[in-house]
């Protein structure tokens, strides 16, 4: 801890307290529409008041929170029909990645590609739907990287950022992995192959499952 006091500040309280409240928001702990009460966060985060407003700030930029004049800050709440909007977007751009990955593809970004699909089908087969979860968003976030897109990859964060709690939702939804896993391993097969036409395509049709999942729900 940096303070005497025991809570963290600066650069480092920042980043702990936007991760902690992206998390909280995302599983749910924190409900669209509710308030945020900075005393509360500081308790709970352990960073000090200037960190807590600073990830506001950040998060109030990316879409996740919003500011009422002279009520504070809230979650902002997405309906479904606004992050199917969101999704549209994002599945232009995710397809954008995907072919530029496929068209970038080294031996080796192959080779962590094949292990992320192989884990992938681990965590279906073992019913570990939160690990299936965190191997999704780490297998985009490495395709991104591939990719090297960075105007693309910037947007897609954005979006997604202010659709975390529904996303965090449709990926526990039973028989969902089931559903997904295929489409992954499809996009990782083709960008693997080196075939940007097909990865594209294959990226697309994820997003539009993605799409009619979270429409079913709404």
């Amino acid at each position: 801890m940096s303070e005497s006091n025991g809570l963290e500040r600066g650069t480092q309280g920042k980043a702990i307290a936007v991760e902690r409240l992206r998390h909280a928001i995302a599983q749910g702990r924190v409900a669209p529409g509710q308030r945020l009460v900075e005393s509360e966060l500081v308790e709970q985060f352990e960073v000090t008041r200037g960190s807590v407003r600073a990830a506001i700030d950040e998060l109030v930029a990316e879409g996740l929170i919003e500011r009422i004049h002279n009520r504070g800050a809230r979650v902002r709440s997405v309906s479904h029909e606004q992050a199917v909007e969101i999704l549209e977007c994002r599945k232009v751009l995710e397809g954008l990645i995907a072919a530029k990955a496929a068209a970038r593809i080294t031996p080796a970004d192959a080779d962590r590609l094949r292990e992320y699909g192989a884990r992938l089908e681990a965590a279906v087969r073992d019913g570990e739907l939160l690990e299936y979860s965190s191997l999704n968003h780490e297998l985009h976030a490495v395709l991104r990287e591939i990719a090297g897109q960075h105007t693309a990859t910037d947007l897609i964060s954005r979006l997604n950022a202010q659709i975390v709690r529904h996303q965090f939702q449709l990926s526990l939804r039973p028989g969902r992995p089931q559903v997904s896993l295929p489409e992954h391993l499809a996009i990782v097969n083709a960008v693997v192959a080196g075939d940007p036409i097909a990865a594209e395509q294959a990226m697309r049709d994820h997003l539009d499952s993605v799409i009619t999942a979270l429409s079913q729900n709404g």
